[in-house]
């Protein structure tokens, strides 16, 4: 392997030099003893022994240049990346609306607005983003008077858009509303648990332990 690697090293060269002695003040003399090899035959014996060092060197040598359009695909790349940036800050107003989206919903997506409910939810689409990630809401401010900037909850997506936004129909309710039912909500109501306002049932069974009760009586 080592005989057919420096075989192959000195096929490479330009030509090879064969030293000979007798120059002035004993220098070598040279003489070019050999023709340089052809690109062609140079890929061919390179191809057969792919795992020497030389490979590499190929490489480079046939996507010579590639660095350079590298660097360019760099610049096209962070172009594109300050455009969609660019972008998603005026499709949100601005940067005051740009940042106000963000805190709020931890994500800043630009879509197509589907539509809105008569509770102030906004409803967006957009069919670039793969599936699941391709509908979105943004919550309103305040709903049955509580404000709703900071703390929401799913909830309080209203039945007829639930469906849409699960993708469990491609239809709006804006294009096909949905069918009337008794047992929907005229006005819609989210999650209250963990609040004051939340529903706690009575007890139905006797206590066990009785909490003592101190008299009313002052202490003399």
């Amino acid at each position: 392997m080592a005989s057919l690697k420096t075989q192959l090293w000195r096929d490479n060269k330009a030509h090879l030099l064969c030293k000979t002695g007798g120059g002035h003040k004993g220098e070598l003399q040279t003489r070019a003893c050999a023709k340089p090899t052809p690109p062609a035959a140079r890929a061919w014996k390179l191809s057969v022994v792919g795992s020497l060092p030389l490979s590499g060197w190929f490489r480079r040598w046939v996507f010579r240049g590639a660095p350079e359009r590298r660097g360019l695909q760099d610049k096209m790349e962070l172009l594109q990346v300050l455009k969609r940036g660019l972008q998603q800050v005026s499709g949100h107003g601005g940067l005051r609306g740009y940042l106000r989206v963000l805190f709020r919903a931890n994500d800043v997506r630009v879509g197509t607005l589907v539509g809105e409910d008569k509770y102030g939810n906004k409803y967006y689409e957009d069919n670039k983003q793969f599936f699941g990630r391709h509908r979105w809401v943004i919550y309103t401010t305040e709903m049955n008077g509580k404000n709703t900037f900071w703390d929401v909850d799913g909830s309080m997506v209203p039945p007829e858009w639930h469906r849409w936004l699960h993708c469990m129909t491609d239809d709006p309710p804006t294009v096909k509303p949905p069918t009337a039912r008794k047992f929907i909500w005229t006005n819609h109501k989210f999650n209250l648990s963990g609040t004051p306002q939340q529903y706690v049932p009575y007890s139905t069974t006797r206590k066990k332990i009785q909490e003592w009760v101190p008299p009313s009586t002052p202490y003399k």
